[in-house]
């Protein structure tokens, strides 16, 4: 298990192997392979964990039906075989989930090109789940689906799971496994010596600098990976947002692939949590990379516009919106000036320095990113790289979490993180603020009306107990989390 946070200083003189830059996905990724190998390694986190793209996801594992429909076979066999590998090791957190995709008369691709489409993808997955639904079995099945021209919907499966608590279950394996990961450790700069790389770091909870050596690094900070890549940026950030509106106003119990009326984009609408989630867009991203992303007010709308045109029935306005979510994908850059949706989503290993950089890619072939980032350092060899990528099991430590934490079925209120939970939450996962306890290991803060402040009020004497915290801290934390929530979640 993560356990708790260790004291930065005690890194210093360590011999590691492989320090791993970055916290999210491929973070985490990385530190397991790594560590399953034998390797010494440190994982460093200048936030918390999962705190930029790895949270704020689609929250989606899956094969990608849009690569393959743009001919990137590569890209989706890989992404529907770890889809499959997932689903049989983790079955609490990844969950097979029915997608639908309403085909209207005269609409593109019609329920032919749909149907040979599903047919190459269930191939490349090896299932054959995807069939026919008719329109009148349609409006019985999703009643508040726009009727006018309905034919029908294809009906396929992928899968669903909570991005953020992905993330903490492989740092927890990777954990397991030997390595040390720390969050709220900033790399501030990378120094190559002679036999190995120096490391600058600052701690971001009590501002005291440090350094630790190592022989490899890896930098997986995703859309920040230019930063320490001492390389030419290739990176196009780019900007996606979601809404997630309350189930009793739109009820949905399949996700559905919806074209956006403005523009054609496929918008996915989708149960989530006890919520109904809506999104994404897909923006450049040209605010303050140092800050956090948040969906603009025109993506809000053009959001809502998509619920209000494919469900006419449902009368929601801005008001209804319990919380927004924005992250910043970490695309390579083509550097042919297309569309952002236009952009490849396969990721990108490179080397400059000494470094190797890793960006790119989705959140589901984590773990093929991780060893094609392992093999571009050395650390493991070609014959290595095959046998792993074959291994039939990613997963070798026990880990156990509590019961119903990582379920993306389960409803969440504040009445489920308890005492026993916080407790358990702060011995074994390193929270430092209160949003990453609601924002984070929990999902209070994006999916509750009042994003858990009466809980933060209620149990004012258990926080400052369990995490050690004076009046003074508490209201400094209570400030900050408000904060949060009105700049980057409303």
């Amino acid at each position: 298990m993560i356990g708790l946070r260790p004291d930065p200083q005690q890194l210093v003189g360590q011999a590691w192997d492989l320090v791993v830059v970055g916290g999210g996905i491929t973070g985490a990724g990385v530190a397991l392979m790594a560590a399953q190998q034998g390797l010494r390694v440190l994982l460093l986190e200048k936030q918390d964990y999962a705190w930029g793209t790895s949270s704020r996801s689609s929250k989606m594992v899956h094969g990608g039906l849009r690569y393959l429909a743009q001919g990137d076979v590569r890209l989706t066999r890989e992404s529907l075989q770890e889809r499959e590998r997932l689903l049989r090791e983790l079955p609490d957190l990844v969950h097979r989930h029915t997608y639908l995709f309403p085909v209207r008369k005269g609409s593109f691709p019609g329920r032919l090109g749909l149907s040979v489409a599903l047919m190459g993808y269930d191939f490349l997955a090896g299932i054959r789940d995807h069939r026919w639904i008719s329109a009148r079995a349609l409006r019985q099945r999703a009643p508040l689906l726009k009727l006018k021209q309905l034919r029908g919907a294809m009906s396929y499966t992928d899968a669903v799971t909570d991005d953020s608590r992905l993330v903490l279950r492989i740092l927890h394996h990777a954990a397991a496994a030997g390595a040390t990961v720390v969050n709220y450790s900033a790399v501030q700069r990378i120094e190559r010596a002679a036999q190995h790389f120096q490391l600058h770091i600052q701690d971001q909870v009590n501002g005291a600098n440090y350094q630790v050596s190592s022989q490899k690094v890896i930098n997986a900070t995703g859309a920040w990976v230019d930063q320490l890549s001492n390389s030419s940026p290739r990176v196009r950030p780019l900007r996606g947002s979601h809404i997630f509106l309350p189930a009793e106003l739109l009820p949905v119990t399949d996700s559905y692939t919806l074209p956006h009326p403005d523009d054609g984009r496929p918008v996915f609408v989708f149960p989530w949590h006890g919520v109904t989630c809506v999104g994404t867009t897909d923006h450049d991203h040209t605010d303050d990379p140092q800050q956090e992303a948040y969906a603009h007010e025109h993506e809000v709308r053009y959001l809502l516009t998509l619920v209000r045109h494919a469900f006419p029935s449902v009368q929601l306005d801005r008001s209804d919106v319990i919380s927004t979510m924005a992250g910043v994908r970490p695309v390579i850059s083509s550097g042919k000036g297309l569309k952002p949706s236009q952009e490849r989503r396969d990721h990108a290993v490179w080397e400059s320095g000494g470094v190797v950089s890793v960006s790119g890619g989705k959140l589901t072939t984590f773990r093929i990113i991780a060893l094609d980032a392992l093999k571009a350092a050395g650390l493991i060899d070609e014959r290595q790289y095959r046998q792993l990528r074959k291994q039939p099991r990613m997963l070798a430590n026990a880990v156990t979490v509590p019961a119903g934490l990582e379920s993306p079925a389960g409803a969440v209120s504040a009445e489920h993180l308890t005492a026993t939970l916080l407790r358990w939450l702060v011995a074994q996962e390193q929270p430092v603020h209160l949003d990453d306890l609601l924002l984070r290991r929990t999902r209070i803060g994006n999916l509750t009306a009042d994003g858990g402040r009466g809980w933060v009020r209620t149990n004012q004497a258990l926080l400052q107990q369990v995490l050690a915290w004076d009046e003074e801290r508490f209201s400094a934390e209570s400030n900050r989390y408000d904060q949060i929530l009105k700049l980057y979640y409303n």
